[in-house]
């Protein structure tokens, strides 16, 4: 399959590793003259093109657009000349399908929130289908997506708040372990056993939260004996507002102004 990214900043970078990864797409970039995207073409072997023209000529499956949001939509009709067979999926925040159609009226078009460590295959990506979709493109962009990391269908008047949860959240969970390396290294740890430690810990707890699928609550409470050190320790989050701190920094993630 071809995949072509349109914009090879962060997000757009992350999504080329994590393809390029498992060496079954050709790639395709197209990105002004940078040094830095070059280099990276030069790295991970992919085609780099300049104008959208050029991209168009070379008759990508997807396209994946990584641009700001306030020039998506430009993009897109930069690139109406695209091959009707061509799927075309927007990484912008807040640019509307509808918007993105009007642009592009002969391609499918979907809009997803992907998170940085989809560079690393272990992405959390929430994706809005068009309902009017056949199965044939439904599963080539889910499976596409599949290979970046866990994909969760939602209607897209919730992609704003995936896009905190899923986007955000990595930044909230690096300030927690910064902090609990803090407090390893404080108690006797050296700084890279603690991040190790700590990474391992995030791993494994959010890979049994999601394969058992129980409730954070209840997988605390397995750990959180009567009287024991974990109990003692909640206690101090409490008392410090642990919660309202985390549901205040998505509250104001969330909110536009």
């Amino acid at each position: 399959m071809k995949v072509a990214i349109v914009g090879v900043g962060s997000m757009g970078g992350a999504i080329m590793q994590g393809l390029n990864n498992l060496t079954k797409y050709d790639l395709i970039a197209l990105n002004p003259k940078n040094p830095r995207v070059e280099k990276l073409a030069h790295e991970y072997k992919f085609k780099l093109v300049f104008d959208p023209q050029s991209l168009v000529e070379l008759q990508p499956d997807v396209v994946i657009l990584t641009t700001p949001a306030p020039v998506t939509v430009t993009v897109a009709e930069q690139l109406q000349a695209l091959d009707p067979h061509t799927i075309v999926i927007s990484a912008a925040a807040g640019v509307k399908r509808i918007d993105l159609q009007k642009a592009l009226v002969n391609n499918p078009v979907a809009t997803m929130i992907p998170n940085t460590p989809v560079s690393v295959n272990a992405g959390t990506i929430g994706l809005s289908l068009n309902p009017t979709f056949d199965k044939t493109i439904k599963d080539t962009i889910v499976q596409l997506l599949n290979d970046l990391g866990d994909v969760v269908l939602v209607p897209e008047e919730q992609l704003d708040i995936v896009g905190v949860i899923g986007g955000c959240g990595p930044a909230f969970v690096d300030v927690f372990m910064d902090a609990m390396s803090d407090a390893a290294v404080k108690h006797g740890l050296n700084r890279q056993t603690a991040y190790r430690l700590i990474a391992s810990m995030v791993k494994g707890s959010g890979a049994l939260a999601y394969e058992t699928r129980q409730s954070p609550a209840a997988l605390r409470d397995q750990v959180a004996s009567p009287a024991g050190t974990t109990i003692r320790g909640l206690a101090a989050l409490e008392k410090h507002g642990f919660r309202y701190g985390v549901i205040d920094a998505v509250d104001k993630a969330s909110d536009e102004d």
